[in-house]
């Protein structure tokens, strides 16, 4: 019986053997992949890092561009300010003339017969004046051909 003592140690020698040796080999396999990890890791985190310097780059040059376009912005609200003003002024100067307009409207229905009675008593003295001009220049040029016939 003494012999199953041994030969039971031999198996459970042989055994742990086996455990040990597969036991080291995937040791070795996850050392392998342990170090892919750490390879993917650190290429990863030099990634980043670049991402990160381009990042901050890209954040400076938007807040240059933010802080150019506010000074823009606040220039043409001058711009706009005097375009507004501008516009007001326009407004304001079409009221008064359209008021304008109106109370001149107004007036001359109020006077039109007044002023038709005007427009006709120029019109009779406009033909007086000319009938009287046209006399008088008959009467010279008449004058004036006697003269020139007593003369010869």
């Amino acid at each position: 019986m003494e012999w199953l003592l041994y030969v039971s140690l031999a198996i459970i020698a042989v055994a742990f053997a086996v455990l040990v040796y597969y036991l080291i080999q995937t040791l070795l396999s996850m050392k392998k992949t342990v170090e892919n990890v750490s390879a993917t890791v650190e290429g990863l985190q030099k990634q980043v890092d670049g991402l990160t310097k381009e990042s901050e780059q890209l954040l400076h040059k938007t807040n240059r561009l933010t802080d150019d376009l506010q000074y823009k912005s606040d220039s043409l609200n001058s711009v706009f300010n005097a375009a507004k003003d501008l516009g007001d002024s326009f407004q304001t100067m079409n009221r008064s003339v359209k008021n304008m307009s109106n109370t001149v409207s107004q007036k001359a229905d109020e006077n039109s017969e007044q002023v038709a009675n005007a427009v006709k008593w120029g019109n009779v003295m406009l033909e007086f004046w000319t009938k009287w001009k046209a006399k008088k220049d008959a009467k010279q040029s008449t004058e004036s051909f006697q003269s020139d016939s007593n003369n010869v």
